[in-house]
């Protein structure tokens, strides 16, 4: 059994490979190659825009994909939305559709496009914020740079950003958020009916899941005396409850957690002053809840 998978080509392909690196699966793929090789003979994939993946997924070319929900929403596509993945080109959170202006344009809200010309590449999702809001202007698709087409093309963009640098550096302000997006996996309908093919795709999900869950933490490992115990603990957060095991020495104990790694350089010098020994920090590339 293979099942076929639709990785995005394009701002998400290296951040896609990394967090399956992370996962377990090690895709390697020559430069002008749209068809990665995977070490799991499970799985065969194929390198595709993130803006057509939802319709390949839900026309049965592939039996999962990882799209954004903008494009799900965008495509109409019925695929099954398998697991949330919050990761980006640059971070590890949402990427935003937001309503963007000229800095000096007098437009305060959506309200103030009545008549206007806008911009965009998700050009159903923008008719819909339109219709929702009782605004009537004209929507026109934009194959690429956006940014460009206000004030001369159009009086405002629709556009996606993950910092909104480009947007400040191109002198537009963003007026509104019209749609948040992520990550999501997706399957096919007919593929997930399929239970083998319905288990590879829920493994690769779960260990997709850890790898995130996993981003940004560290396991921490010391010794302490007994005596000293309680103090230390005191100032030790973890997930939930840290792991304590006895040592062949009754008067010691072995603690392990898993911290942010942003606390980690002020609880170290911490867990030094309350006695503990022997500490040893260590990446983590995957949490399984």
């Amino acid at each position: 059994m293979k099942i076929k998978i639709g990785l995005p080509k394009g701002s998400l392909q290296d951040a896609t490979f990394e967090l399956f690196r992370k996962a377990g699966y090690n895709f390697s793929i020559s430069e002008r190659s749209y068809f990665p090789s995977v070490d799991d003979p499970e799985i065969e994939a194929m390198l595709i825009r993130a803006q057509e993946m939802a319709r390949y997924v839900q026309d049965g070319v592939f039996d999962a994909g990882l799209t954004g929900k903008d494009w799900i929403i965008e495509n109409g596509a019925e695929v099954i939305e398998v697991a949330d993945l919050v990761y980006a080109k640059k971070s590890m959170r949402p990427v935003r559709w937001v309503l963007a202006v000229p800095e000096n344009s007098p437009v305060k809200s959506v309200k103030d496009l009545q008549g206007a010309k806008i911009a965009t590449e998700v050009v159903n999702i923008a008719r819909k914020y339109l219709e929702a809001n009782g605004v009537a202007a004209e929507v026109e698709f934009s194959w690429g740079a956006t940014e460009a087409k206000v004030p001369e093309l159009a009086d405002a963009i629709i556009e996606v950003t993950e910092t909104g640098s480009s947007l400040r550096a191109n002198n537009l302000r963003i007026v509104e958020t019209v749609l948040e997006s992520t990550t999501k996996l997706i399957a096919n309908k007919k593929s997930w009916t399929d239970p083998a093919k319905r288990e590879k795709i829920e493994n690769i999900a779960l260990m997709l899941k850890g790898a995130i869950a996993a981003e940004g933490k560290v396991g921490i490992k010391l010794n302490v005396p007994r005596s000293k115990l309680e103090t230390l603990m005191s100032i030790l957060p973890a997930m939930k409850n840290p792991t304590i095991s006895s040592l062949n020495d009754p008067e010691w104990v072995a603690v392990e957690t898993i911290l942010d790694e942003n606390t980690v350089r002020k609880i170290i010098p911490e867990l030094k002053k309350r006695g503990g020994q022997d500490i040893i920090e260590y990446p983590l590339n995957k949490v399984i809840p």
